[in-house]
């Protein structure tokens, strides 16, 4: 097993970086790659951070459980396969199969590291002065690390309602209790309506959960496009998922262990066994001690950073989600990556950084959606009357064999504008389209054209060919 580092081994460091996550690995690994001695301090005796622990990775796993358990219910008929009669998913040796891949993850994290030369601390890191940051290990002793170039990686949590605003909040789970259930629940209640609410509440229901979903407007979704909102939400509802509109939480009452009565404004009392929050995140800063240094944040605990990733204090950068701006994974590698090619590259990166516009991005909803660029309502601010849409709605093959009840719906938008129809969005929804929309990202990063997608020959018969035969 690799070494976990607890004390320094230079008297100072070329680039120290807080959090062991995805920006951090990314952005630390570069580093080394030019040679710089680099050190990484997480509090967690693991790598890998949300996406690998509690994020992308055991959720997709978790999504790819419950897309199989749905086909096995209600499509096997249809495709005339026989003996499976009575499918059950069993939850409790799944999980420690599942948990053991993602320990095996963590490995993999840590032997890149000791490969390439990369220290890793374990302990709460916290700034003494902007070039100097103490390290308390879980055996609560203490040691600093100099550096003149620190980066903040640290990431976020999810947030739960405090007891004042909604009595008995803390009876529910977040994003990473799911991952820590060791069974399906029977009856669960999701108050969210953003990608991880969607994501979680689909996969308890084609589980076999009684999954209610709670969200405070009409759709889910809200800041997708609205054909994807108009799209997914009565889907979801069609296939069980019970959605309770305009709602908030007021109340929760019951016992952690026992069933749960939640209260909403709307006089609903819904009863279940789990009640999982998905409001939102909140960035891990509030105890890197950064006032103390002048670092500036905003209301969410961001750190406030320019194009490069630069703090307002000299020689403290920050990536990932700590920095407020398009949390994915895939973000904070390449950002963290451009940025180590900056600070410690030739001079041909001297001035590397990631643009954070035409970012394509999935949802592993049921069925699943991929999207790049801008929506419609932001397209028609920026360019008006110059806008116009190509849609098309349709069934994939696969569900040609399926009754017509359970045929997912499918449905291919692309914005462009101008004369010479410029593609500013594509936003797509259907089975394949996690997988379609990451070749045509590019497509919309280079400054594709709608003549550039008609004058692509379609490869049929697939979903995908939708995008260059839309008319």
């Amino acid at each position: 097993m690799p070494p976990i580092f607890d004390k320094p081994t230079v008297e100072k460091y070329d680039y120290i970086i807080l959090g062991g996550g995805s920006g951090g690995s990314g952005s630390s690994r570069r580093a080394a790659s030019y040679g710089k001695k680099v050190a990484v301090i997480e509090r967690h005796p693991y790598l890998g951070g949300t996406c690998v622990n509690v994020g992308c990775v055991p959720k997709k796993i978790m999504w790819h459980a419950s897309d199989f358990m749905e086909k096995i219910k209600h499509h096997t008929e249809a495709y005339k396969i026989s003996g499976v009669d009575a499918p059950k998913f069993d939850w409790k040796t799944f999980k420690p199969q599942r948990d053991a891949y993602i320990k095996r993850l963590n490995g993999i994290y840590h032997n890149n590291f000791d490969k390439e030369g990369v220290e890793f601390h374990n302990g709460l890191a916290k700034f003494v002065d902007k070039n100097t940051i103490e390290v308390t290990r879980p055996d609560e002793t203490k040691y600093t690390l100099s550096a003149d170039q620190i980066c903040i990686a640290t990431g976020g949590y999810p947030i739960i309602p405090s007891e004042d605003k909604v009595p008995g909040a803390n009876l529910g789970i977040t994003s990473d209790g799911f991952f820590e259930l060791e069974d399906l629940p029977r009856r669960v209640a999701v108050v969210g309506a953003g990608y991880i609410a969607v994501e979680l509440a689909g996969v308890l229901n084609h589980l076999g959960a009684e999954t209610h979903l709670i969200i405070r407007g009409e759709t889910v979704l809200r800041t997708f496009d609205p054909t994807i909102q108009e799209t997914l939400t009565p889907w979801m509802e069609k296939t069980g998922v019970k959605i309770h509109k305009t709602s908030h939480v007021v109340k929760v009452e019951g016992a952690k262990g026992q069933t749960l009565t939640v209260h909403t404004d709307k006089g609903d009392s819904i009863e279940v066994d789990t009640l999982l929050w998905a409001i939102g995140r909140h960035a891990m800063t509030e105890d890197l001690n950064l006032d103390s240094i002048g670092v500036k944040t905003d209301a969410k605990g961001n750190v406030v950073v320019d194009e490069y990733q630069n703090s307002n204090v000299p020689g403290i950068t920050a990536i990932g989600d700590v920095q407020g701006k398009a949390l994915l994974t895939p973000v904070a590698i390449a950002a963290g990556r451009r940025l180590s090619n900056r600070l410690f590259g030739p001079e041909k990166f001297k001035d590397d950084k990631l643009s954070y516009e035409n970012i394509a991005t999935v949802v592993f909803s049921h069925p699943p959606i991929g999207t790049v660029g801008l929506t419609e309502p932001e397209a028609r601010k920026k360019y008006g009357d110059a806008v116009k849409i190509y849609k098309s709605t349709f069934r994939t093959l696969y569900f040609s064999m399926v009754e017509e009840d359970l045929k997912e719906p499918t449905v291919y938008k692309l914005i462009v504008v101008g004369p010479e129809e410029k593609v500013v969005g594509i936003h797509i929804i259907g089975a394949g389209s996690d997988e379609v929309i990451q070749g045509f990202g590019v497509a919309v990063k280079m400054g594709a054209t709608k003549d550039d997608l008609d004058n692509t020959v379609a490869i049929h018969p697939t979903s995908g060919e939708e995008l260059v035969t839309l008319r």
